[in-house]
């Protein structure tokens, strides 16, 4: 009975974990979704020769708040800028010229 037991945890836990994990990632707008964004908002202000996002979504602190961002940058005929992209709205937090 004690193995039965012990292989029914593992199962719950497991699907559980699996649950949450797909629950995470649902949460995020894909990081397309938020390069197209951040594109739409960089055009009305000029034109654009290129882009790049990082797919991954990391975790930041700015003005003792955290967000989920992701990593794009833009390029322009003027020079070239970084920018965090917040992973749930995709709302520009941070924009910087490199």
């Amino acid at each position: 009975m004690r193995v039965k037991t012990f292989l029914t945890g593992i199962v719950v836990g497991a699907t559980a974990a699996y649950i949450w994990n797909e629950w995470q990632h649902q949460r995020f707008i894909s990081s397309e979704q938020a390069l197209q964004k951040a594109k739409e908002a960089f055009q009305q202000t000029g034109d654009i020769t290129g882009s790049w996002i990082q797919t991954t979504v990391e975790t930041i602190g700015k003005n003792g708040l955290r967000y989920n961002v992701y990593r794009g940058g833009i390029t322009r005929p003027t020079g070239a800028y970084e920018c965090l992209i917040d992973a749930k709205t995709g709302t520009i937090i941070e924009a910087r010229k490199l």
